[in-house]
């Protein structure tokens, strides 16, 4: 069994892997991290570890579900795509981001409560 460090959000964990995985868990990490820095970007309040995991997981959770149903901004071949169609995934994407920003103000609200 392997060990390596992550860093996800400035803060460095130990993990267990198996022998060979190490790259691929470095690489899913840094996904991670880069949902973290996005979250707290700005850095106008302090968000507990709790609070960033869950809304990670449903940042993480929301793409999942993008990719399941087939999300169109998923397309391998983006040319495909004309300029109108471009405009509507737009605001598809701009409604999502607001849908999902509502749930995880929701969420952080249930945690914080605890």
């Amino acid at each position: 069994m392997a060990q390596v460090t992550i860093t996800i959000n400035s803060r460095e964990y130990a993990v267990a892997c198996e022998d060979g995985q190490e790259a691929h868990i470095i690489r899913l990490s840094r996904v991670l991290d880069e949902k973290a820095r996005m979250l707290t970007q700005g850095g106008q309040q302090q968000v507990n570890e709790n609070m960033l995991l869950a809304m990670i997981g449903l940042l993480l959770a929301d793409e999942a579900e993008d990719l399941r149903n087939g999300n169109p901004v998923l397309v391998q071949n983006p040319g495909a795509v004309d300029q109108a169609e471009i405009e509507r995934i737009d605001e598809n994407l701009a409604q999502t981001i607001k849908n999902l920003t509502e749930r995880i103000k929701v969420v952080a609200n249930k945690i914080e409560s605890l």
